[in-house]
């Protein structure tokens, strides 16, 4: 039996803060209040050595179901495809027509935070459609 009470999705990335605030907005998350001993997060990340300044940034459900999300800068850009993504299920249970404009009003609303739309997918015998999207830093995911 499995002894894990919670999991987190990791972000690797170049602008920790800036990809978080973006799921922060997609997802309806909130950035944490900073560490005990900061009034804010600009405090903190000035308290830290140069090279750890705003290196991490973090993102919770405001109702602690959903994981956490974490945001770490690393070195090396994006290179390939996600091996693994996200699904955004703004159309969930809906179908034909309805789901789409629905995925479409949606998409509109995340072109405007910053997302690229990169293609539809079709329903077809066994799926709904969706559509391909990147956040602000060209992680892949999929408004379904």
């Amino acid at each position: 039996m499995a002894t894990i009470r919670q999991f987190q999705v990791t972000f690797d990335c170049a602008e920790p803060e800036r990809v978080a605030r973006f799921w922060c907005e997609v997802l309806g998350y909130e950035v944490p209040p900073p560490p005990q001993g900061s009034a804010t997060w600009e405090e903190f990340h000035r308290s830290l050595p140069p090279g750890e300044r705003g290196a991490w940034f973090a993102a919770v459900d405001p109702a602690g179901v959903r994981p956490r999300l974490f945001f770490q800068r690393v070195p090396e850009g994006k290179v390939a495809k996600n091996r693994m993504h996200l699904d955004v299920r703004a159309g969930a249970g809906l179908v034909g027509e309805e789901r789409l404009a629905v995925l479409e009003a949606e998409c509109a609303r995340l072109v405007a935070l910053g997302a690229v739309r990169l293609r539809l997918l079709p329903a077809d015998e066994e799926n709904e459609s969706c559509i391909v999207m990147q956040d602000v830093e060209g992680n892949e995911f999929c408004l379904d």
